[in-house]
């Protein structure tokens, strides 16, 4: 059984998205399930989610759709998954305690998607020119997850199905979520790469609001490579508590047990350690002020990250152990998959 499908309480438009095809679709799709819907001058300025508190306002935008037009189509690097972001959608349903998003969107994350497709794979398409015949990858969920909002619009369908059709352009994207089915016709001729974020169990269940459980996403990563997509695992963030190792060893295994063996000539896996901005950590002590997360600095590394801002991350010693026995445990149970990095 798939997980509860994403309904927004509030929805906003800006008047010109309303001109673009998916915007008119998305609107007629709101109506019929009478969401309340306001226009709006800007997507980047939104003042009625309504919230007394930090954490209100925060539960609120997550509740909150807003559509609109991606005016800047300059897009941002993605070091080390990707040479460009692909801008789709901005945040997710999901309150996850821990996310990195928490540092970047603020106490207001609501949910962005943008309309003027056509004109963002455009500039994808010149950017593919630019550096042909080498191959340019873009990652589409850079700043989102865009699976729950995909059954309204079809972005992230459209987008593989461009890609299926470039030569010297490849795409990749991650999700929590589980709602797969609408993807599996698309055309993607092996250029997209599906990818699945997933944890220990016990990590989900504590940190992990409002998303999948770790069997449903494995069954969607199932659904998935099936259809011949190329498929991966983000596993993030991987915590060091008692009993860490026991726990995702027990992930992978029931990774394994799931996972079609026929379906595993190209998996990858992406592995990051916990960490932390002193920004994130007020954001995130500001909305679960009851949260468990270890985020005591005095036992941290801090390092300065490539967006100009530091972090705390594990100590050395502490990041060699975990380094060495993730590696081991997937290639025990994955032995002909990649691990494209460890951070």
């Amino acid at each position: 059984m798939m997980s509860h499908q994403f309904i927004p309480k509030r929805a906003f438009f800006e008047p010109k998205a309303l001109e673009y095809p998916i915007g008119q679709q998305v609107y007629e799709q709101l109506q019929e399930m009478k969401v309340p819907i306001t226009l709006t001058g800007s997507h980047n300025r939104i003042t009625g989610i309504p919230g007394d508190t930090s954490q209100q306002a925060y539960q609120e935008a997550k509740n909150t759709l807003v559509v609109g037009i991606r005016k800047s189509l300059d897009f941002a690097g993605c070091k080390p998954s990707a040479h460009y972001q692909l801008p789709l959608t901005t945040s997710c349903s999901s309150m996850c305690e821990y996310c990195y998003l928490a540092t970047t969107l603020g106490k207001k994350p609501y949910l962005r998607v943008y309309v003027n497709v056509d004109e963002i794979l455009g500039q994808a398409n010149r950017y593919i020119e630019e550096r042909a015949p080498e191959i340019t990858w873009f990652e589409g969920a850079a700043t989102s997850d865009p699976i729950p909002t995909e059954y309204l619009t079809g972005l992230l369908y459209n987008t593989i199905e461009f890609f299926g059709r470039e030569p010297f352009g490849r795409f990749r994207f991650v999700t929590k979520h589980d709602r797969v089915d609408s993807l599996l016709t698309a055309k993607h001729n092996g250029h997209t790469r599906f990818r699945f974020s997933i944890n220990a169990a016990s990590i989900i269940d504590q940190y992990e609001h409002k998303t999948p459980t770790l069997i449903q996403r494995v069954e969607a990563a199932a659904k998935v490579a099936e259809k011949g997509y190329p498929v991966g695992f983000i596993i993030a963030p991987i915590f060091y508590y008692p009993g860490w190792k026991e726990e995702y060893l027990q992930l992978l295994q029931e990774l394994d047990k799931q996972l079609p063996k026929k379906d595993r000539s190209d998996i990858t896996f992406e592995l990051i350690a916990h960490r932390f901005t002193k920004r994130a950590k007020n954001n995130i002590l500001d909305i679960f002020p009851e949260t468990k997360l270890p985020m005591k600095e005095e036992e941290r590394k801090f390092k300065y990250g490539q967006f100009g801002y530091g972090k705390y991350i594990y100590q050395k010693e502490t990041m060699d152990e975990m380094k060495k026995d993730m590696h081991k445990g997937i290639h025990t149970y994955f032995p002909h998959a990649a691990i494209e990095y460890f951070v």
